[in-house]
């Protein structure tokens, strides 16, 4: 049990969380391209439904491939978007409200959850004789804000938060699922209801595994809590589940999709993205270098959290439902990344709304000399990004200094100086905000339990802005194909009927569908081949026994790999 007073769960003012999290969640939406490489392919996903007969939304494809992508609902989602408001603001932009959708449902949900928790009486503080305590409703909601600044606080979310991926509706679902189980332990009916239509969106947006381990995971935590759930909870949220992700199989059925197609269609759904049934290596290499910085400073503080719940109160302390409940599902998180094939950033999304939560319940306990470390270490890291992205900036506009500027235009070859007023003054509010909160920070001693967090959550916040502004339009030349898809539409003969990319990787196939409109098709018929290393095209060349003749040649600016060609497949 924790000692704390009423002032130091003081909530922080509902004007600044909004703020943060808004602010966090748009920036970087608009007006940008799809990049390569996640980001080109779940757009292009999305875009081949939009623009697509209703027959192909049966079984989502990449620009008209055969090959299914798996589980449709992050692309029913954002086809959807695109159809609602592709013609008022983009379908690029219409396609990321997708994510902002998922992203702000996710940050809800976490609320919600450790409001929940932050209520029940096994975490109150301790009652002083005098009085002096906070209340129930204060200390759950100053929990509260605090998981939701550590959730914006993760440094890695930064950028995959903002792209078009499935892991953005797995992120939204593994949220639903959390707060559905802790709202079911009062409101078994509700928080049925909620954990199944949490499970409808892992199943939908994911592949079998992850939806079983967090569905197993959930009972489990639930067998073992010391609260137990309730009969209502458990047949409402299976209902609900067995129902929802049916919905998809059974459309099959309803409109007469072949058997075969069907068989891909599960195969994919099962191994999108594809498992291992045992640890791989290299996930588990991945995890031991990437994670630990991804998920800085969620990790510490959830570490934080076990230890005293675990070592300071009874044997069984473990077992209680602000413990319980978000570490079974971190674990099943957990399980997942390991048995994947080949792990990446994108992957680790699902371990923070657990692990945001449990840290939240390590700010009542978190000495000065840590609080301060973290502090301290957030306000040098930040402000150093600031400056070195303000100097590079400063350095690629005016050409001084002039070694700073060379080196950009090394990196990046062509990209041509954009400077916009607009984008200026919001890059300077945002700075100006952020010396206002340091200078807050610095000027006071505030007792409240979440001051450790409000400078990392401004910190991530001012890069996000600063990179999604300043940098903007550098970030976009480097990662878009767009520039190299113009030189391809030039390039290619006017009279080209069929371009086959069967070659062609999803990425590639995905940007250029979208910004050239050429005939592209997967046809080894067609008398010309994209391909994007010379490899596949001595590959296609021997399989097909065809004469190839290269008509172009080009890459992405930032890209040395990458060899994009096109050839014109010779008669015999």
């Amino acid at each position: 049990m924790v000692k704390l007073t009423a002032a130091a769960t003081a909530s922080i003012p509902r004007i600044v969380i909004f703020a943060l999290t808004i602010v966090y969640g748009l920036a970087g939406l608009f007006g940008r391209d799809p990049w390569k490489n996640e980001d080109s392919i779940g757009f292009g996903v999305m875009w081949h439904l939009h623009t697509s007969s209703w027959q192909d939304w049966l079984i989502p494809s990449l620009a008209g491939r055969e090959q299914s992508m798996g589980a449709p609902l992050p692309y029913w989602l954002g086809a959807s978007l695109m159809d609602l408001f592709g013609s008022w603001i983009g379908d690029s932009n219409a396609a990321r409200l997708y994510s902002a959708l998922c992203f702000f449902v996710t940050a809800i949900a976490i609320w919600y959850a450790c409001y929940l928790l932050g209520r029940r009486k096994e975490v109150q503080p301790m009652s002083f004789a005098l009085g002096g305590q906070p209340n129930t409703r204060d200390y759950g909601m100053t929990l509260a804000d605090g998981a939701l600044l550590i959730f914006l606080a993760c440094v890695g979310l930064a950028q995959r938060t903002h792209e078009t991926t499935p892991m953005m509706a797995q992120l939204m679902g593994l949220s639903i699922v959390m707060y559905g189980t802790i709202r079911g332990l009062d409101k078994p009916w509700q928080g049925g209801a909620w954990t199944g239509l949490g499970l409808v969106i892992l199943g939908l947006s994911s592949n079998w595994a992850l939806t079983t381990l967090i569905a197993i995971a959930t009972a489990l935590a639930v067998f073992f809590c010391q609260i137990k759930l309730r009969f209502r909870w458990t047949l409402s949220s299976l209902v609900i589940a067995i129902v929802g992700i049916g919905i998809w199989p059974l459309l099959w059925q309803v409109f007469a999709v072949s058997p075969a197609v069907q068989e891909a269609a599960l195969q994919a759904w099962a191994q999108t993205p594809p498992m291992h049934r045992y640890i791989a290596w290299n996930s588990l290499q991945f995890m031991g270098v990437n994670f630990w910085a991804y998920a800085w400073p969620v990790w510490p503080l959830a570490l934080v959290a076990l230890v005293h719940w675990v070592r300071h109160e009874d044997a069984g302390a473990w077992r209680a439902p602000h413990l319980c409940i978000p570490l079974g599902l971190l674990l099943a998180g957990l399980i997942y990344v390991l048995f994947r094939v080949e792990a990446n950033e994108h992957d680790l999304i699902i371990l923070i709304p657990p692990m945001a939560i449990l840290a939240a319940f390590s700010l009542p306990i978190l000495r000065r000399s840590v609080i301060s470390f973290i502090d301290w270490f957030a306000m040098l890291s930040f402000t150093i990004i600031a400056i070195a992205i303000w100097l590079i900036w400063f350095a690629k506009t005016t050409g001084f200094p002039a070694s700073t500027a060379d080196n950009v235009a090394r990196y990046i070859p062509g990209f041509e100086v954009q400077f916009s007023w607009v984008t200026l003054l919001i890059a300077l509010g945002i700075t100006g905000l952020w010396l206002w909160v340091v200078q807050w920070r610095t000027s006071r001693a505030p007792k409240v339990i979440w001051r450790c967090l409000i400078i990392s959550a401004s910190g991530t916040t001012l890069m996000w802005v600063l990179l999604m502004t300043l940098w903007l339009p550098t970030i976009n030349y480097a990662k878009t194909y767009r520039f190299v898809a113009e030189r391809l539409v030039q390039a290619a003969p006017a009279n080209a009927s069929c371009i086959d990319t069967s070659n062609l990787g999803a990425a590639q196939l995905a940007s250029f569908s979208y910004f050239t409109r050429l005939p592209l098709a997967d046809n080894p018929a067609c008398p010309y081949v994209l391909t994007h290393n010379a490899s596949t095209a001595t590959a296609f060349s021997a399989l097909h026994d065809k004469k190839l003749k290269l008509l172009w040649e080009d890459r992405r600016a930032a890209d040395r790999d990458e060899r994009l060609r096109l050839y014109e497949v010779i008669p015999e």
